[in-house]
């Protein structure tokens, strides 16, 4: 799995803080390098909680505006993932109470279109239908869990650095892991449970 495969991030790598010095010396491209090494992953995880792609890149600029405005408050000992991680959460928490109801569409209108489909018709349909059915597993387990197993699965994180997002022990996070993916696993192969 992957929380357990990783080597936790001490702290932040050099090219990093040195990007992040720079953003506090006032020099806005070292902030755009920050943006386009973390946009792809605060899209999906702004994605994940939405449900809803035109909220998810709103609440994602956000976050990265929050973000470069209390840059000053930043510990450059950290890494900044975790710290950043907090500011989209609450950027996207902010965004659900905006939001219309009724609204939770990934197919709104100026959804991003998908990338082009593999040559191979069989592989995509089987992966299409993977898909879709984690999906819907993930559609019916808890917001939390469906927090930690996007930070451990999807993002990759360690879990010493979904202790920082989360700001819980590391002990903590191994046994919400594992209770999510139990949850999980119960709705994908309910016979089981």
């Amino acid at each position: 799995m992957a929380a357990e495969g990783r080597e936790p991030q001490v702290g932040p790598t050099a090219e990093e803080t040195r990007a992040l010095q720079a953003c506090l010396r006032g020099d806005r491209a070292a902030y755009e390098w920050i943006v386009m090494r973390y946009s792809a992953r605060a899209l999906g995880v702004a994605r994940g909680i939405l449900r809803d792609a035109a909220l998810a890149e709103d609440a994602a600029q956000d976050a990265f505006v929050r973000a470069y405005r209390a840059l000053s408050r930043f510990d450059l000992r950290e890494p900044f993932y975790p710290w950043f991680y907090r500011i989209l959460k609450n950027a996207c928490l902010s965004a659900l109470k905006r939001r219309p109801r009724g609204e939770t569409s990934l197919d709104a209108p100026g959804a991003p279109t998908p990338p082009a489909p593999p040559s191979d018709p069989a592989a995509l349909a089987s992966r299409n239908e993977t898909r879709a059915r984690i999906d819907a597993a993930l559609a019916r387990v808890s917001e939390a869990h469906r927090e930690i197993l996007g930070l451990a699965h999807f993002d990759e994180l360690s879990y010493k650095e979904i202790a920082a997002c989360l700001a819980i022990p590391v002990g903590t996070v191994m046994s919400r892991l594992w209770a999510a993916r139990q949850a999980l696993r119960k709705v994908l192969v309910p016979d089981e449970a």
